[in-house]
């Protein structure tokens, strides 16, 4: 009865979501963008390199080898970790809504967005007890103020993983180079996208019940495939990197309530095109994934309704 009290069925949700994005398909040829496009807007202000992420054992609370670092949580980033011969989750939570990420069991540490604005949050480290029953091994609460409210769409997280050292860092960095202003640098970088990913049919019947599946922005660029989930984190690194705010999205999309991933970015400027419309000083839509597939749109949806899910 003791042992009831702290134990709780975990919704596998991370999992779930990456079986349902793994079943999400385009196909076709990569499509090539409106050649007629305007941007404008203030001058591109890129980081002039990428800050590491790094587990602050002195800072973190550490219990049944599990440990939370807060430290950085102003910055929109809460960091977790843990060893067990069991599977193990780590989760976020404020008021009613939670998320919960698949925890390595090697010590391998986690970095985690701060996505839900500020106020109080709770982090947990679940240790597998049998089926999808959970025990809380560790645990911390913070009261969280964001440096900003983009902070935590301006890091690397465990769906959108990049460094200094990144390939995708380095393209990024080459096509806005040139840039004139923000609407220019994202222009540059999602049609970049757009014609030279294209979807990967096969990896998505290989995905298709899998679980635990996270996306590698670098994977993505070398291989030139990738689902619906790698367009998106691949496209939020490249952005992210730039000093451009960018979320990773995942939803359902019309008509038949597809589960999807897309970006959301926020500039000062305007990006409008044949399939897109960024708007200045707002969270605009850009769906890789759909552009991509050149027309060729039936397992995607039909791009005129998206509902929200989660957000990364």
């Amino acid at each position: 009865m003791h042992m009831a009290k702290h134990t709780w069925i975990i919704a596998l949700a991370c999992a779930a979501l990456c079986v349902a994005l793994a079943a999400c398909s385009g196909g076709g040829e990569s499509g090539k963008t409106n050649p007629s496009s305007e941007t404008s807007g203030s001058p591109l202000n890129a980081p002039a390199t990428i800050e590491a992420q790094t587990f602050n054992d002195g800072a973190a609370i550490s219990s049944n080898g599990a440990s939370i670092d807060t430290s950085q949580v102003a910055n929109g980033y809460v960091a977790a970790k843990g060893t067990s011969s069991s599977r193990l989750k780590f989760q976020v939570t404020k008021g009613d809504m939670s998320y919960n990420y698949d925890l390595p069991s090697d010590g391998s540490p986690i970095y985690c967005p701060i996505n839900m604005g500020d106020g109080e949050y709770s982090f947990r480290v679940m240790q597998n007890t049998s089926g999808q029953n959970y025990v809380e091994i560790a645990s911390t609460q913070e009261n969280v103020s964001l440096t900003s409210e983009f902070s935590p769409f301006l890091q690397p997280n465990v769906y959108c993983d990049y460094s200094e050292s990144s390939e995708c860092v380095s393209v990024a960095r080459s096509l806005t180079a040139q840039a004139s202003n923000q609407g220019e640098a994202v222009q540059a970088i999602c049609e970049y996208i757009i014609n030279n990913i294209s979807y990967d049919t096969s990896k998505a019947d290989t995905l298709r019940t899998a679980t635990g599946y996270i996306p590698s922005p670098d994977d993505t660029l070398a291989s030139g495939t990738g689902i619906c989930f790698d367009y998106a984190s691949l496209g939020c690194a490249m952005l992210r990197s730039q000093g451009i705010p960018c979320q990773i999205i995942t939803g359902y999309v019309s008509p038949d309530d597809i589960y999807h991933a897309w970006i959301m970015v926020y500039i000062d400027g305007v990006w409008k095109c044949g399939e897109f419309s960024v708007s200045r000083n707002t969270w605009s839509r850009v769906d890789l994934t759909f552009a991509a597939s050149s027309g060729n749109v039936s397992q995607v949806g039909d791009g005129k309704n998206y509902t929200v899910r989660y957000t990364y």
